[in-house]
């Protein structure tokens, strides 16, 4: 049996990363927890790499963390309290994880079909777009565990869903269908399992390959600052106006939709990550 690890597969400027645990349901251990920011540096260090699809081997997405992991973690005695989250080194992992991707600094995709579940869930609501099939079950399920759910994937589950949906996820921890999901906030479009399904999510992601790159970064950054609440820092707003104005993006814009052709962006980023995203 396969050894439970994260995979990664190229098409063109599209990198998808399959989460891949079959044998449990495509829980994340903790070797995976910490082996998701490494590979997330690595792409967003690639300069070929100009959309992320977060997906699940198979027809699961994520079952959530391996609780044999958080077990095993809570019961060595030399752990490191002052870095871990809820005194967990694997949830500690969990949170770095969603944070990596949450900053990863290129449009990333969650492509979900079955159960979105747990930790699952928080890396699907940490990417800026979540595809779901009809079968999906999505569900926050610390309150099943006794665990305190991190401040900043509430922050992140409100600003989708709101805090009364919030609510709802995790006082209960109870599942709910992908049409709720989808009334809700959680999902943006919900399509019919079977090769549509990877047509469209595949057909999209290369269309925001397309897009430009400036505007693309510059609204993350914007709308991560809009959750937040919190005014962009002048600094990054004067970046992003020189940017705007020695790039050729807007030219290149302008003359493609005159021509009738399709834009051939070019701009890329002074740094591949960014302090802020």
């Amino acid at each position: 049996m396969a050894q439970p690890g994260l995979l990664l597969r190229r098409d063109g400027g599209m990198a998808t990363v399959i989460i891949s645990n079959p044998a449990e349901r495509n829980a994340m251990t903790l070797a995976m927890w910490q082996e998701l920011p490494i590979l997330l540096h690595r792409l967003a260090a690639d300069p070929a790499v100009r959309v992320l699809v977060l997906t699940g081997d198979g027809d699961t997405f994520c079952s959530g963390a391996d609780i044999a992991g958080l077990a095993a973690s809570d019961a060595r005695e030399d752990q490191d309290r002052d870095t871990s989250v809820n005194g967990n080194a694997a949830l500690a992992a969990a949170v770095a994880a969603e944070e990596a991707l949450a900053a990863f600094p290129k449009p990333a995709l969650a492509a979900v079909r079955g159960y979105c579940v747990g930790g699952g869930c928080q890396l699907a609501a940490a990417c800026d777009l979540r595809y779901a099939a009809r079968d999906a079950r999505f569900g926050v399920t610390p309150a099943r565990l006794g665990i305190v759910y991190p401040a900043s994937s509430t922050r992140r589950l409100v600003g989708l869903v709101g805090p009364a949906t919030a609510r709802y996820l995790l006082y209960s921890a109870e599942l709910i269908d992908a049409e709720r999901a989808l009334r809700t906030g959680l999902v943006d479009e919900l399509l019919d399992d079977g090769p549509e399904f990877d047509a469209r999510v595949a057909d999209f992601a290369r269309a925001l390959a397309e897009r430009s790159q400036l505007t693309q970064r510059a609204a993350k950054e914007f709308t991560t600052a809009a959750l937040d609440g919190t005014a962009p820092d002048p600094a990054r707003l004067a970046y992003w106006a020189q940017q705007a104005r020695e790039s050729a993006e807007r030219a290149e814009g302008v003359a493609a939709f005159l021509e009738r052709r399709a834009p051939q962006f070019t701009w890329t980023p002074r740094r591949e990550w960014p302090t802020r995203c």
